[in-house]
C-alpha cells in the first residue's frame, strides 16, 4: 500500500490540524451558504453533511443563484437513548431553525436535523451541548454512533449492554478539541493533539460498531465493521462474541466492491471489551487501503489479508486469545411494536414511524404528538435502528394517558400492516447528494402496491416480506440484508435483489438490473404467487426464493454475489 498514491482524503486529513481546517473562517463567509475546499469534507467529522434541496436546484440555477446549501446533522446517541427533556429541546430547534421542521429517526439509531442553514449551525451545536448531546464522529473516517439492541423487556441485561455501548463509543472517540473550539467556543489550549487509537490521519474509511442482544438482530450486525454479540448467563452479561468485517456499500459497475457478512472471531470476557475494540480499530487503521476509498473499509481489509491473519493481529494487540464462540441465535430483527412489559414491571410502547420522519402531517401531527408525550413522560425514549421509537419505562398507571396521546396524534394506527412495519427506506431525494432514485418518498405508495399483491395471492395478514429501498448503492437503508432489496440506479429505475432472510444473516443477490417500478411489481407479483402456492410451512419469502432455485444464495460475498 505504501507504494501507491494516497487518496486526496488522506492529504486533507493530514493537513487539517486535527480536523480544524479553516472551518471557522468558512463560518464567517456570508457570500456562500456552503463550505469550501477541504472543509466540505471536514465538517463530516463533526457530524454534518453539506446538502441542498435538489428539487429546486435547477430553478435556482436559472435565477443565477447557488444551490440552497444547508447541512444535515446526525447526533451521537449511543444505544439511541434520549430523555424527554432532550427531546423537547430538539423538537423546538427543528421547528424553529430547520428548513423542513422535521426530526428524522435513522438506521444509525439516532436523530438527524435536515436543512440547517449556515447562520444556525453554531446555534445548533450549542443547543445540543446545553442538553448533553453532541455530534462528534457521527460521520467521516472514524468510529460512528454505536448501536445497541433496544430490548426493554430484559431491562437489566439491556442496561448492561447499553452501558458497554456508551463505553465503546467514548473509548473510540477522536481526542482532538476541534469540536469544542469551533462550535462551543472552547478555549484554545497550547497543547499537541494526539489520537492514540484513531491516529493522526484517522481511519481509512468510516467504521461502524454495534452491541446486540440475541435473539433480536435489530441492529443488523452484518452491516457493521465490529459487533459485540451479548452472551448472558442467568440474565447477567458475561462477555461477547465478536463479529468483524460486515458492510453493505458497493459501487454500481465495480465488481471490486460488494456487500459482505461479518466473520465471527470468537468469545471474549467483558474485561477485554475495550481492548478488543481498540485492537480491531487500530488494525484497520494500519492495514486498511488508503489509496482506493472504494476498497478502504474493514471488509476489504479482511478479504485482502485473510480473516485469520487479521484476527491474529487483533489478538496480539489486545493481549488475548479468542475463545470458541458461545452459542446464540438470531430469530428476529424487527421492533416489538405496541406495549410490552419488562421483567421489572415497567411498560414500554414501541411506535412505528414510517421512514422515521417525525413531522406534522394533515390529520397525523406525529411531531406534536411526540412532544406532548415528552411533556408528561417520566421514563426515557429509545430510538431504534429500524427508524422507530420506544416510549420506555412507563408506570402501569400512566399507560392509558400515554396511549391516548399517541392515538390522538396518529402515532398508533391499528390499520398499519405487517408489511409496512417491515419496510424501510433511506432518505434519498431531495436532500441526499448521492441519491440516484427516490427512496423515502417512494416507499409508502410502493408498499401499498406490495400489500395488494400479498392480498391478491391469499397470504395471511400477519405475513410479510422484509422490504428495503435505497436511493443509491451506499447501503444506508440496509437493502442488502433484505428479502427484497431495491437499490436505486436512475430516476424511476432500481436493481432488484432477492434471497436475503428474515433474521438478517444472508446477503441478497441481484435478480434483475436497472428495471422500472412497473417491471419490479410484475416480478414480485409472479414471485409472491409462487411463494403462496409452493412454500413450506412458515417459510420466509427469501428462503423460498433460494430453495426454489429462483436465486442462488450468497454464501461467500464476492464470489457468490457476482457469480
Amino acid at each position: 500500500m505504501s507504494e501507491q498514491k494516497l487518496s486526496d482524503n488522506e492529504r486533507l486529513k493530514r493537513e487539517s490540524n486535527f480536523l480544524r481546517g479553516t472551518i471557522v473562517e468558512d463560518l464567517g463567509d456570508r457570500i456562500t451558504g456552503g463550505f469550501t475546499a477541504d472543509n466540505f469534507q471536514l465538517i463530516r467529522f463533526h457530524g454534518m453533511y453539506q446538502q441542498d434541496d435538489r428539487d429546486i436546484r435547477a430553478e435556482r440555477a436559472k435565477q443565477k443563484l447557488e444551490p440552497l446549501h444547508n447541512v444535515m446533522l446526525r447526533a451521537r446517541m449511543p444505544g439511541g437513548v434520549i430523555t424527554p427533556k432532550q427531546w423537547l429541546a430538539i423538537d423546538k430547534f427543528a421547528e424553529e431553525h430547520t428548513l423542513y421542521g422535521s426530526i428524522r429517526l435513522t438506521t444509525r439509531q439516532t436523530f438527524q436535523f435536515h436543512g440547517v442553514l449556515k447562520p444556525n449551525i453554531k446555534l445548533m451545536h450549542q443547543t445540543l451541548n446545553s442538553i448533553g448531546i453532541d455530534s462528534i464522529a457521527t460521520a467521516g473516517d472514524v468510529n460512528r454512533n454505536v448501536l445497541c439492541t433496544t430490548n426493554p423487556v430484559e431491562s437489566e441485561l439491556h442496561q448492561e449492554a447499553y452501558e458497554w455501548a456508551k463505553k465503546i463509543s467514548e473509548h473510540l472517540l477522536p481526542k482532538t478539541r476541534a469540536y469544542a473550539e469551533i462550535w462551543l467556543d472552547g478555549e484554545k489550549l497550547e497543547t499537541t493533539d494526539e489520537e492514540p487509537i484513531l491516529g493522526s490521519n484517522y481511519l481509512p474509511r468510516k467504521f461502524k460498531t454495534t452491541v446486540v442482544i440475541p435473539p433480536q438482530n435489530d441492529v443488523d450486525v452484518h452491516a457493521n465493521d465490529l459487533n459485540f454479540v451479548a452472551i448472558a448467563e442467568k440474565g447477567k452479561l458475561v462477555g461477547f462474541n465478536v463479529l468483524v468485517g460486515g458492510g453493505l456499500a458497493m459501487t454500481h459497475g465495480d465488481k471490486s466492491t460488494y456487500p459482505r457478512r461479518a466473520d465471527d472471531f470468537g468469545f471474549i470476557p467483558l474485561a477485554k471489551t475495550l481492548d478488543v475494540a481498540a485492537a480491531v480499530v487500530t488494525t484497520q487503521r494500519d492495514w486498511g487501503n488508503r489509496s482506493n476509498r472504494k476498497n478502504a473499509k474493514t471488509k476489504y481489509t479482511l478479504d485482502r489479508v485473510g480473516a485469520d491473519v487479521f484476527k491474529a493481529e487483533v489478538e496480539k494487540r489486545a493481549g488475548i486469545a479468542f475463545e470458541e464462540s458461545r452459542p446464540y441465535e438470531f430469530t428476529d430483527r424487527g421492533d416489538r411494536l405496541g406495549w410490552v412489559e419488562g421483567i421489572d414491571g415497567k411498560h414500554h410502547l414501541a411506535l412505528f414511524v414510517e421512514n422515521g420522519r417525525l413531522l406534522d402531517y394533515p390529520g397525523k401531527p406525529l411531531k406534536t404528538g411526540m412532544a406532548e408525550i415528552a411533556k408528561i413522560h417520566k421514563g426515557d425514549f429509545r430510538m431504534t435502528a429500524n427508524q422507530n421509537i420506544i416510549i420506555a419505562g412507563v408506570a402501569a398507571k400512566d399507560k392509558s394517558k400515554i396511549e391516548k396521546i399517541a392515538r390522538d396524534h396518529g402515532l398508533i394506527d391499528d390499520g398499519v400492516s405487517e408489511q409496512r412495519k417491515n419496510s424501510m427506506a433511506c432518505v434519498a431525494l431531495p436532500t441526499c447528494p448521492l441519491a440516484m432514485a427516490e427512496a423515502e418518498r417512494f416507499l409508502p405508495e410502493f408498499v401499498t402496491d406490495v400489500e395488494q399483491l400479498l392480498e391478491k395471492h391469499g397470504l395471511p395478514e400477519d405475513d410479510n416480506i422484509i422490504l428495503r429501498v435505497t436511493g443509491c448503492p451506499n447501503g444506508c437503508g440496509r437493502a442488502m440484508l433484505a428479502e427484497i432489496g431495491l437499490v436505486g440506479k436512475a430516476p424511476g429505475r432500481y436493481n432488484l435483489h432477492l434471497g436475503g432472510n428474515r433474521n438478517g444473516t444472508r446477503v441478497p443477490k441481484m435478480y434483475r438490473e436497472n428495471i422500472t417500478v412497473a417491471d419490479i411489481l410484475a416480478e414480485i407479483d409472479s414471485l409472491v404467487g409462487r411463494w403462496a402456492n409452493e412454500r413450506e410451512q412458515d417459510e420466509g419469502f427469501g428462503d423460498f426464493t433460494v430453495r426454489a432455485g429462483i436465486i442462488e444464495p450468497v454464501l461467500v460475498s464476492k464470489r457468490d454475489f457476482y457469480a
